[in-house]
């Protein structure tokens, strides 16, 4: 049998030497603008000999005159077909043919183009045979393609690439997430958690507050210290914290060194947490935070609630099929992307060509992966500007012109290319496909404009409906008020009324709070009766027996009012004595309006409504005294004419 090895079959000859061996002979050169370069100058066998020239070949215009044949595919915005003119050869427009234009201007070459009959770029299929533009070449079809077409290292062991004009990377088109209107955006600057401590340290430091006055109260009465001025009541206490806390409400003097501490140390919590929220409530409502949940390929592969794909059997498709199925690939994020891109033999969340997977992206609820130029480019045309692009650097491939294998030509075409980049044509190109300033904004799913805008209306919306909540529950508590008032006036008995103006007579000789009485009288009257009845059970007068006093020794030393002036109206018989104190006796029972007995039958009695301070009232202070004066009415019921005005007043 034969031997073979890395030469091909092994099989020596009398003479030694080997029929069946092959040479290639490649050749190295230096220059400034490709650099150490390796190339195939020839090929030798045993039974052809040489086949190509070991001098080396200078680059010129060796172009002239040609008419070479292209083959392309369509892929915006690289190779498009133009307006067409009837019974004219197509015309296509483009990156791409932008680019062969100008390196056929330089060369001095023609071209006649034509698109690849399955439309595919180029795949190596089962048969070892290749499809698409590759396939076009291998079989000597067309002398170069051009097009949206990536250097792999597949291709290029059957054809041979131009230097790249243009780099390549794989980018996710996905729609741009809505604008959700919040209406309680004003909660946003802090997070549920603060918003909690808040409103529970708001009660906690009224209650401290609350207890540290009561102690301050009860050693104010043990002690000549001044009481304290803070609120005594806890509902009061919890109202001056809550309007430190919103830097409303007047300052609360306080003489305890601990409430101090504390009212300080809320007022500095209070200043923070303002200042705080006030700074980032302006981000909040100024800066229209639209952030994409998917930034890159791991949070792409880490949802589920998005699917994504690729065109199948494509370069990117063959890309995450070599990274996903790689065992020594550390990362695992090329591995959960290929589960999903693959699944049912990619039929699931894969398409046909890259037109259907923009249009499935712009959809909605789909990412589509593929080369960023592409996609930026719909992303930059699209009607609506509904989708944007997340790019990532995951693969440092480029866009070439694909030769014949051993073409001629393929150095003219790199040094043409360089010389391209290296004036700025290039750059004017891609500026024409891929303008910075669009009709879209490419970076508006992460960046705010820097033109700021109006707020709306619906970023102060919570703040009106806690407005209205307040109005609305303030009103519905007056509500309740009236109502309760009401069924209190109903509910209290003359008795009542009388029983809380002797109480106030009573007390004329210690500090009487008359405002007090008044509003007290007020209360029990109802102004839409214009009568109150006071049943005879109600009413208990008791004779005064003379003598029956005790001595004054026993009795409270009586307080000299001498600045002050009373007068007194009443229902008593005259008088013709004077003192500091007074009886009754038993014949001026006659002239009383009613019988002195406890237990007499008496009719009912009609009073009117009290004078408007409610009966009693105090006059200012008068230099002179002047003595009570006392006036007599005639006995039986009181008529109408002579009754005293308004009831007793002092």
């Amino acid at each position: 049998g034969h031997i073979t090895g890395l030469t091909g079959v092994m099989e020596f000859r009398e003479d030694g030497a080997n029929p069946y061996v092959q040479f290639e002979i490649l050749g190295t050169s230096y220059s400034e603008t490709f650099g150490k370069d390796v190339r195939r100058l020839a090929t030798w066998d045993s039974e052809k000999g040489l086949n190509g020239s070991l001098q080396e070949r200078r680059l010129g215009n060796d172009l002239q005159g040609l008419t070479l044949k292209v083959v392309t595919v369509l892929e915006e915005p690289f190779v498009m077909v133009a307006e067409n003119i009837l019974g004219q050869p197509k015309r296509y427009k483009g990156f791409s043919i932008d680019v062969l234009d100008a390196l056929a201007k330089n060369l001095g070459f023609k071209y006649e183009i034509y698109q690849a009959p399955d439309g595919k770029y180029g795949q190596q299929l089962q048969n070892s045979s290749w499809n698409g533009m590759i396939g076009e070449l291998i079989n000597k079809r067309a002398d170069l393609a051009i097009s949206a077409i990536t250097i792999t290292p597949e291709r290029e062991s059957v054809v041979d690439f131009s230097k790249r004009y243009m780099d390549y990377s794989v980018g996710i088109l996905i729609k741009k997430p809505e604008e959700k209107i919040n209406i309680f955006s004003l909660f946003a600057p802090f997070d549920f958690a603060v918003w909690a401590c808040i409103a529970a340290a708001i009660p906690i430091v009224g209650v401290l507050i609350f207890v540290l006055n009561r102690i301050q109260a009860v050693r104010a009465q043990n002690t000549s210290q001044p009481s304290p001025s803070a609120s005594s009541t806890l509902h009061s206490a919890i109202w001056v914290v809550y309007g430190a806390f919103v830097q409303q409400g007047g300052e609360s003097t306080v003489n305890s060194v601990a409430m101090r501490i504390v009212m300080g140390s809320w007022w500095l919590f209070t200043l923070i947490v303002c200042s705080s929220y006030t700074a980032n409530l302006a981000a909040f409502l100024t800066v229209s935070r639209m952030d994409n949940p998917i930034r890159t390929f791991q949070d792409l592969s880490k949802q589920m609630d998005i699917s994504y794909g690729t065109v199948r059997d494509s370069a990117v498709y063959e890309y995450f099929k070599a990274k996903g199925t790689n065992p020594l690939e550390q990362d695992n994020t090329f591995a959960e992307l290929w589960r999903t891109i693959s699944k049912n033999n990619g039929a699931d969340n894969c398409v046909s060509n890259p037109s259907e997977g923009i249009r499935k992206a712009k959809k909605g609820n789909y990412a589509f992966l593929w080369d960023v130029t592409v996609v930026e480019y719909a992303a930059l045309t699209d009607d609506e500007c509904s989708v944007t692009v997340i790019g990532n650097s995951i693969s440092s491939k480029g866009y070439g012109i694909a030769l014949q294998h051993g073409s001629p030509y393929r150095d003219l075409f790199s040094q043409r290319i360089l010389e391209l980049q290296e004036s700025g044509d290039l750059d004017v190109l891609k500026q024409k496909w891929w303008p910075r300033m669009g009709r879209c904004d490419l970076n508006s799913h992460t960046s705010a404009q820097t033109d700021g805008k109006a707020l709306k209306l619906h970023s102060f919306a919570g703040v009106f409906c806690i407005l209205a909540i307040g109005l609305l529950l303030a009103c519905l508590v007056a509500a309740l008020e009236l109502w309760w008032n009401s069924n209190r006036c109903h509910q209290e008995t003359p008795k009542e009324m009388a029983n809380d103006v002797r109480l106030g007579l009573r007390s004329m000789d210690k500090e009487v709070n008359l405002e007090q009485v008044h509003r007290r009288m007020n209360s029990l009257i109802d102004e839409d009766i214009a009568h109150k009845q006071i049943s005879p059970a109600s009413i208990e007068i008791s004779a005064l027996e003379i003598g029956g006093m005790q001595p004054p020794q026993t009795l409270e030393p009586v307080r000299e009012y001498q600045n002050t002036q009373l007068s007194v109206t009443t229902f008593l018989p005259e008088q013709t004595s004077h003192g500091a104190s007074r009886t009754l006796t038993a014949a001026s029972g006659s002239n009383l309006p009613l019988p002195l007995s406890s237990s007499a039958t008496m009719p009912s009695i009609q009073c009117k409504h009290r004078s408007p301070n409610g009966g009693l009232f105090r006059q200012s202070p008068v230099k002179t005294p002047i003595p009570m004066s006392f006036q007599s009415v005639p006995g039986g019921v009181i008529p109408e004419a002579m009754e005293p005005s308004h009831g007793t007043s002092i």
